[in-house]
C-alpha cells in the first residue's frame, strides 16, 4: 500500500462506505489471484542481426535473427512500424478501415548492412541491429529508437517490453494525454494508466484520468508526433537534453517506454505542428463537432437539490444579465444514484423544466456513469443481464465493484453488442429533455479501501471478439463508453450533433467528443494545471476541453475565482462546477466587483462565439486545436517553446491569463509580427517581451495585425479586423454554423489590405473578389 492508497483508504473508511470498500478490495485481490497468470522466470530478447528484407506496400519487412520489423508509410505521410509481425490493426485509435500504403515509398539498402524506407516527407533508417532513425527529407535525425528489448515468460504468457529513444538536445516533450504538470513535460516518470486520483489534484499528481502514449516533440530541426499503439499499463520516463554551449558535447534528450504487454507498434508523423495534427486527425479521426450552444457558458454543481434550486440559479443569471447556455445535473438528480433514473421527489417534472429552459436558450446536460446497481428489478441491470452486457471474471461470474449506487456491475463496452444496448438507453435521457451528456467515473472506478480503485486486472473483456482481460481493456474503457453514447445518440436523434464529453479516454477519443479536467484542486496551482491540461490535450488531438472553473473542491477566494473565470472564458469548454462540499460558483456569490468583471468576461465570450464556431469547424477539418501553444506557428523559436503561461486562441488572438495572486501586471512574450492590445489598441512588435497591465477587471488579450475575426454585434454577425502595417496584408477564415445538424457550411476567406492610409476587407473565392456581406469594423488604426 503506497501513500495514495493510504489516503484513499482513509477517505473510503470515513465516507460510510467502509464495509463495502473493504469487501470490494479483498474481492478484487482474490479474483486477480485466481485469474491472473503467475509471472515466473523470464528470458530477455533483442532483435539480433539483420538477415534479409522484403519490399512491400509502402515499405516492407526487415527480418532479424530473433524478430522482424514491418515498416509502412501511408498516403497521408505517417509512418507505421511494428515488431514481431505486429500490423496496424486492430486498433482502438485508428479511424475507418485502415490507412492506405503510399506506393511511392521505397525500401532500399543502406550503409553498414542496414535498410531504409524513403518517402516524400520522411526517411526511416534501420540499422543492422534494429535501431530505427526518423529523419527529415534532408537527412536530419529527429528521433533515434534504440533496438527494443523484450522479457518473455518462460512458460508462456504476455511479454513485457522496453523501448528507448533519443532526440535532439534542444527538444521539448509535450503530450501524453491529460497531465497537470506542463504543458511542457520535464524530466520525470509518467504512467500510462487512466486513474481516478481519489481526491482533487494539483500539478504534482500523476497519473490522472486520461493518459495517452502520444508524444509531441519540438526541436530546432523539426516537430514530430510519436504514438505507441498499445493500450496496456506502462511508464514513460523523460529526460531533456543538455547542450554543450558550443563545445560539441551535447547530451541528447531521452525517452524510455516500458509496457506490461501488448504489441510493440508505433506511428510517427513529421512536419510543422499544423501538418502533424492534420496527419494525426486523418489517421485517428476528425474531432466531433459540438453543437453551437456547447461553445457558450455552462454551469454545473454536485448538489443542486431539486428543480426549484435549478430555477433559482437560472433566474439569478437572467436577472443580472449574465449569459448562460447550459445547466448540468450531477449524480444527485438520479434515484438512489442509479444511472438512467430520476429522483421524482426532487425533480417531479424534469421534462417540463427542460422545455422551459430550452425556450430561454438553455440546455440541460446529464451526467452518465458506467456502473449499474447490481439489483434485480432495476431496469438497466435486468436489461444488461438479459443481453450478457457486464464484465465477467475468469470463472464467468459478473464482476462486482462499489460505486455511488452501492454494489455495482460494469458494462463491457469493448463488445459491439453492449455498445449498441447502452447507446439505446440514452432514449430515456432524451425523453427527460437532456441535450448533452458528460461521462464520469469511467476509468472505470470501483471504490476500494486499498489497492487500485478500478476493476480486477483479470476481469474478462470481449475486445471486439479477440478476448482479453482488463490489463488491455482498462485504458480504452472510457473511449469505448464514449463511442457507445455517441453512436447511440446518432441513432436516436439523427438530426442533431451529439454533445458528449468524457472524463476518461484514449487516443482517438476526439471522434466522439471532448473532455474536462476532472476534479482539479481549488487553488492557484489548480488554476495553472487547468491551462496545462487543455494545452496538452489539444496537442494529443483532443481540441475540445476545459476545467472546472473555480476548482472542484473548496471555496476559492474572489480573486482566484475571477482569474479562473477569465481564463475559462477563452477555453473551448467554459464550465463552472463545484462539489457537494464546496462553496458556491455563481458569479454573484463573490461580491459586486467580481460580478461586474465576470459579466464582462461572459459578454466577451458571447461576442466571440462566432469565432469559437469557426475554430470548432476548423478543428474538425484540420485537427488543429482551438487553444494552441504560442510556438504553434514558430516551433523553431526556443523562447516560445518554453513559454507555458499563455496561449494562442486560433491564429488571431493571444491570451495571457493571470495565474498568480495579487498580480496587476504581467510579462507577455509575443511571437513575431505586430500585435495589438485589444483593450488599449496599442501596437507591439514581436518577437520579444512586453510588460502590460493586468488589472482585476481583465486579462491581457492581443490580436494579430491583419486578423479578421467573426464576432457577434448588436445586429448580428460582424467582421472585426486589426489593421496590418501600412503596405502589408492579412486575412482570416469565417465558417458560419448552419445549425446544430449536419449541414456542411462553406469556408469564407477574407483578405485585408492597408494601402494609402486606408484599410479594406474583401471576400475572395472562386467567384472572384467581392465586398463582405457583413459590417466590418477596423481596429488598430492610429
Amino acid at each position: 500500500m503506497d501513500g495514495r492508497d493510504l489516503v484513499r483508504s482513509v477517505r473510503v473508511i470515513g465516507s460510510g462506505r467502509a464495509a463495502r470498500g473493504v469487501r470490494a478490495a479483498w474481492r478484487r485481490r482474490r479474483i486477480d489471484a485466481a485469474g491472473l497468470p503467475r509471472r515466473g522466470a523470464e528470458r530477455a530478447r533483442v532483435p539480433g542481426q539483420v538477415e534479409s528484407a522484403e519490399p512491400g506496400p509502402g515499405g516492407g519487412v526487415i527480418r532479424f535473427s530473433r524478430s522482424e520489423l514491418r515498416i509502412m508509410v501511408v498516403v497521408n505521410g505517417a509512418v507505421f512500424w511494428g515488431w514481431d509481425g505486429a500490423a496496424p490493426g486492430p486498433s482502438y485509435a485508428l479511424a475507418g478501415s485502415g490507412p492506405e500504403p503510399d506506393p511511392r515509398a521505397v525500401l532500399e539498402p543502406d550503409k553498414d548492412g542496414g535498410w531504409r524506407v524513403v518517402a516524400e516527407r520522411v526517411t526511416v533508417v534501420v540499422s543492422r541491429h534494429g535501431a530505427v532513425e526518423v529523419c527529415t527529407p534532408g537527412g536530419v535525425v529527429l528521433r533515434r529508437e534504440l533496438p527494443p528489448r523484450w522479457w518473455e515468460p518462460v512458460e508462456g504468457g504476455v511479454a513485457r517490453w522496453m523501448q528507448r529513444a533519443e532526440v535532439a538536445a534542444d527538444a521539448r516533450f509535450f503530450g501524453l494525454g491529460g497531465r497537470a504538470c506542463g504543458p511542457r513535460l520535464r524530466d520525470g516518470s509518467y504512467r500510462l494508466w487512466n486513474t481516478d486520483p481519489g481526491r482533487s489534484f494539483a500539478p504534482g499528481d500523476d497519473p490522472l484520468y486520461l493518459t495517452m502514449p502520444v508524444q509531441l516533440v519540438v526541436a530546432d530541426a523539426g516537430t514530430h508526433l510519436m504514438f505507441y499503439d498499445t493500450t496496456w499499463d506502462g511508464t514513460v520516463v523523460l529526460r531533456e537534453g543538455e547542450e554543450g554551449a558550443g563545445s560539441g558535447h551535447d547530451r541528447a534528450g531521452r525517452c524510455e517506454l516500458r509496457m506490461d504487454g501488448g504489441p510493440l507498434r508505433c506511428w510517427v508523423m513529421v512536419g510543422p505542428p499544423a501538418r502533424v495534427l492534420l496527419t494525426w486527425a486523418s489517421l485517428t479521426g476528425a474531432p466531433a463537432l459540438p453543437p453551437a450552444w456547447a461553445l457558450g457558458h455552462q454551469h454545473a454543481r454536485w448538489g443542486f437539490g431539486g428543480e426549484q434550486e435549478v430555477r433559482r440559479i437560472v433566474a439569478g443569471y437572467q436577472e443580472r444579465g449574465l449569459p448562460l447556455d447550459a445547466v448540468h445535473l450531477d449524480l444527485d438528480h438520479y434515484d438512489g444514484h442509479r444511472v438512467f433514473t430520476v429522483d421524482r421527489e426532487r425533480f417531479p417534472k424534469l421534462p417540463v423544466l427542460a422545455e422551459e429552459l430550452r425556450r430561454d436558450g438553455i440546455r440541460l446536460v446529464s451526467i452518465v456513469d458506467p456502473a449499474v446497481k447490481a439489483a434485480p428489478g432495476d431496469a438497466v441491470y435486468d436489461g444488461g443481464m438479459a443481453v450478457d452486457a457486464f464484465v465477467r471474471d475468469a470463472s464467468g461470474r459478473p464482476v462486482r465493484g462499489v460505486a455511488w449506487a452501492g454494489e455495482s456491475v460494469y458494462p463491457d463496452f469493448t463488445h459491439p453488442r453492449v455498445r449498441q444496448w447502452w447507446g439505446a438507453l440514452y432514449e430515456e435521457r432524451l425523453e427527460q429533455g437532456f441535450a448533452g451528456f458528460w461521462h464520469d467515473m469511467n476509468e472505470p472506478v470501483s471504490f476500494n479501501a486499498f489497492g487500485e480503485p478500478t476493476l480486477p486486472r483479470s476481469a474478462r473483456h470481449a475486445l471486439e471478439g479477440r478476448g482479453g482481460d482488463h490489463r488491455e481493456a482498462h485504458n480504452v474503457y472510457g473511449l469505448c463508453m464514449a463511442r457507445a453514447g455517441y453512436e447511440g445518440l446518432r441513432e436516436l436523434a439523427p438530426q442533431e450533433r451529439p454533445f458528449v464529453f468524457t472524463r476518461s479516454g484514449w487516443a482517438g477519443m476526439q471522434r466522439y467528443g471532448g473532455t474536462w479536467s476532472g476534479e482539479v484542486a481549488t487553488g492557484w496551482p489548480g488554476l495553472r494545471a487547468s491551462l496545462s491540461l487543455v494545452l496538452g490535450l489539444g496537442l494529443c488531438g483532443v481540441p475540445y476541453s476545459g476545467p472546472d472553473v473555480g476548482g472542484f473542491d473548496g471555496s476559492p477566494a474572489p480573486e482566484l475565482y475571477l482569474r479562473w473565470f477569465q481564463l475559462g472564458a477563452y477555453l473551448p469548454l467554459f464550465r463552472t462546477r463545484a462539489s457537494l462540499r464546496a462553496g458556491r460558483r455563481e458569479p454573484w456569490e463573490f461580491g459586486s466587483e467580481v460580478l461586474e468583471h465576470a459579466r464582462a468576461a461572459l459578454l466577451e465570450r458571447r461576442r466571440l462565439l462566432p469565432y469559437f464556431v469557426t475554430l470548432s469547424h476548423l478543428a474538425r477539418r484540420t485537427g488543429a486545436p482551438y487553444v494552441r501553444p504560442v510556438w504553434w506557428n514558430a516551433p523553431e523559436d526556443r523562447a516560445l517553446r518554453d513559454c507555458e503561461d499563455m496561449f494562442l486562441l486560433g491564429d488571431s488572438l493571444l491570451v495571457a491569463p493571470v495565474l498568480d495572486p495579487g498580480a496587476d501586471r504581467r510579462v507577455v512574450r509575443l511571437p513575431r509580427g505586430r500585435w495589438y492590445d485589444t483593450t488599449t489598441e496599442r501596437a507591439y512588435e514581436g518577437p520579444g517581451q512586453v510588460l502590460v497591465d493586468a488589472p482585476l477587471s481583465r486579462i491581457p488579450v492581443f490580436a494579430r495585425a491583419g486578423a479578421v475575426l467573426p464576432v457577434r454585434g448588436d445586429d448580428g454577425l460582424e467582421l472585426e479586423t486589426w489593421a496590418p502595417a501600412p503596405g502589408r496584408t492579412g486575412g482570416g477564415l469565417v465558417i458560419r454554423d448552419a445549425g446544430d445538424g449536419w449541414d456542411v457550411p462553406e469556408v469564407e476567406r477574407y483578405v485585408v489590405r492597408h494601402q494609402g492610409g486606408r484599410v479594406t476587407v474583401t471576400r475572395e473565392d472562386g467567384n472572384g473578389v467581392n465586398e463582405p456581406e457583413w459590417p466590418v469594423r477596423v481596429r488598430g488604426l492610429e
